[in-house]
């Protein structure tokens, strides 16, 4: 079983990311193929990059960073839940990543993105050369949701298109083949 990460990156009161993290949980779930961390980062709660030392060196003095190192460590692949806020990331997204350095390199990551007309496309863009810096391998398979809100039901819970499933499992599979295939260089 491949050790799966699910990031949800947004930490914002009513935010509609968690729902979409959540859909993504049922579905890797269901597929039976993972072992699964659900990282809600806004539970995690990093506060804005407090280690006097740079990440590269693993010299972690926080009991917070120790703990998000250790379950960063342990995944073999990750999906990051992510929306796209002004054309780019969260910037919890980029804190999360910024505390770390090596617990990323050489693992595949695929994104659910979400926004307005454009599903997030252009924060997914923005975030690559960060991802490139770490090591992380983007999977080609994205899932896009535009005008994701109204997806979300009334009790809350986020209804997919059959179009959103298909390409969620595209990215499953990626991500399996990119984990064998990236694991002996790890």
């Amino acid at each position: 079983m491949t050790r799966l990460m699910i990031v949800a990156a947004s930490v914002r009161e009513g935010r509609i990311g968690l729902p979409i993290a959540q859909w993504v949980l049922r579905e890797a779930e269901a597929d039976g193929r993972f072992e699964i961390d659900f990282a809600d980062l806004k539970e995690i709660a990093l506060p804005l990059m407090d280690e006097p030392n740079h990440p590269r060196l693993r010299q972690y003095t926080r009991d917070h960073t120790k703990a998000w190192s250790a379950r960063v460590d342990a995944a073999e692949a990750f999906v990051f839940v992510q929306p796209e806020y002004n054309y780019s990331y969260a910037p919890s997204l980029k804190n999360a990543l910024d505390y770390l350095h090596q617990e990323w390199r050489r693992k595949p990551v695929g994104t659910v993105s979400y926004g307005g007309i454009s599903g997030g496309t252009r924060g997914v863009t923005a975030l690559r050369p960060v991802e490139q810096a770490l090591g992380l391998v983007p999977t080609s398979a994205n899932v896009e949701l535009a005008w994701a809100a109204q997806q979300i039901d009334d009790e809350g819970v986020f209804q997919p298109r059959e179009s959103n499933e298909r390409m969620l499992h595209t990215q499953f599979d990626e991500l399996i083949a990119l984990s064998a295939a990236l694991s002996p260089l790890r």
